[in-house]
């Protein structure tokens, strides 16, 4: 009886590496929201690591943040450190390129709570007075990762961040459009 309870859990555990071997190599999270604001206005907030306390989902997951900004104020080249809690982790973002108005591009680096090199990028799409945001990530997906997606859904969880920072984003880019009126 223990033989057969032993032998199914280890055809179990074989069954569930050689399904999660068939996962995709690389991963892709993405999200958009309209908001009633310019490309401009909302470019600049975007590619400035100093405004994102006002607007960042993971600002709000950890206020004791510790928190480095370096290099140029805003754009290509400037580069935010971050160490925080395990919800926020260990890591660096360095933009990497933009095209103004319509594009940032970040580098991010995790150390922790694991390691990963994945692209960050926001993409603006004037529609008359609105403009549509898109916040996406991608990267690699390590076999470690691709078993960690039979147990969680990264989408879903990484999801629910961009989410909450695109209606942070919308509230406080058309908070400052009221307040410039």
């Amino acid at each position: 009886m223990l033989k057969t309870i032993a032998y199914s859990f280890i055809a179990l555990v074989a069954a569930l590496l050689l399904y999660a071997a068939t996962k995709p190599d690389t991963f892709h999270v993405e999200r958009s929201t309209i908001i009633k604001a310019s490309p401009e206005k909302i470019f600049a907030v975007l590619s400035d690591f100093r405004q994102s306390e006002s607007w960042s989902p993971y600002e709000k997951k950890d206020p004791a943040m510790k928190r480095t900004i370096s290099g140029p104020p805003s754009g290509k080249g400037a580069v935010y450190e971050f160490d925080g809690n395990k919800e926020v982790g260990t890591g660096r973002l360095e933009i990497t390129d933009t095209a103004s108005p319509s594009k940032v591009v970040i580098a991010l680096d995790m150390l922790k709570p694991f390691e990963g090199h994945n692209t960050i990028e926001y993409t603006l799409d004037p529609k008359g007075e609105f403009t549509r945001v898109t916040w996406s990530m991608h990267g690699r997906q390590p076999y470690i990762g691709k078993v960690m997606s039979i147990f969680m859904d990264c989408d879903k969880m990484i999801g629910k961040d961009f989410e909450a920072g695109l209606a942070n984003q919308k509230a406080l880019t058309e908070r400052q459009k009221g307040e410039s009126t």
